[in-house]
């Protein structure tokens, strides 16, 4: 696994569960990014710009690799068999294996959906959350998602480095940035032993809530979300294939009191293909939103 000399790893206990974290920046306000739910994804590969921007700006920034993605423990006991309320239920207990009182969050698509049911479930721990393109949060309140061929080629995921590569290639915008590096990291993260039970449990959980009305009722954020409890913003990029711009402009109008912005040149993660726009959004909102300062525990450096 590459390191960055930007940003840092980090190991920490949450509720039992050995969890994998990036991190940048020692000192100030803390904010939790939560990375979307492709294969392998993890906090590095999902932020590994805004990591060090953040840190830059005075601010401690925390991106944890979420249940059944990364190089977090992929053993039974950690395998997310209820679905998103296990990757939310992870985000609570990795804030409070840090110490940590207040945060800023920051979510990317299936990440979004995740933030904001943090958010929702804690309110008293959030002082803002921003959001960018999330297909997950529109199904959440009611929007329906189109087939298209970038989300064929999530379905058609092979477990191979050559299916990463054409998964990569239909959610980043610019195919100069799917790097071999980058290919060859996820591809590692998403066959380590245990990823694919662990994604099995969490599909498992999906189709019963198909079956289920009252487990989507968990899953729903139909009235909730319009009563969003924090401040919130939203960006959405214009050349997104996986989650078009199109149900962004949708889930706006039901949105009213949470601000949207659309970034051109952008695809499915903003925050990597035009990084400088929306590293200054986000500190921007976070300067206006700041997470109480608290000590939380000190992060070592690991090598």
């Amino acid at each position: 696994m590459a390191v960055s000399k930007d940003y840092y790893d980090g190991w920490v206990l949450a509720n039992g569960i050995r969890t994998h974290y990036s991190w940048a920046g020692t000192e100030g306000p803390a904010i939790i990014l939560i990375h979307g739910g492709g294969p392998g994804a993890s906090g590095a590969s999902g932020w590994r710009f805004m990591l060090p921007a953040l840190a830059e700006a005075g601010f401690r920034a925390f991106a944890p690799d979420q249940l059944s993605m990364g190089w977090t423990d992929a053993r039974p006991h950690a395998w997310p068999i209820l679905g998103h309320q296990s990757l939310v239920d992870h985000i609570a207990d990795f804030v409070d294996a840090l110490c940590l009182e207040e945060v800023g969050v920051v979510g990317n698509s299936q990440g979004a959906y995740v933030s904001a049911k943090y958010a929702l479930d804690n309110p008293e721990k959030v002082s803002g959350v921003f959001f960018i393109g999330s297909g997950t949060i529109c199904s959440a309140v009611g929007i329906a998602q189109a087939p298209n061929r970038a989300m064929q080629s999530l379905r058609d995921y092979d477990y191979t480095p050559e299916g990463m590569r054409k998964f990569l290639e239909a959610i980043i915008h610019n195919p100069a940035n799917v790097t071999n590096e980058l290919v060859q990291s996820r591809h590692e993260a998403a066959t380590r032993p245990g990823i694919r039970e662990a994604r099995a449990a969490f599909e498992s959980y999906r189709t019963a809530m198909e079956r289920e009305p009252k487990l989507k009722m968990r899953f729903s954020l139909e009235h909730s979300m319009p009563r969003f409890p924090v401040p919130a913003q939203f960006i959405w990029g214009k050349d997104d294939k996986f989650a078009p711009v199109t149900m962004g402009y949708e889930l706006e109008k039901l949105l009213p009191n949470i601000p949207f912005q659309y970034i051109d040149d952008c695809g499915h993660q903003c925050q990597n293909d035009q990084p400088d726009i929306v590293n200054e959004l986000v500190i921007k909102f976070f300067k206006n939103h700041a997470p109480r300062v608290d000590s939380g525990i000190s992060t070592q450096i690991t090598k």
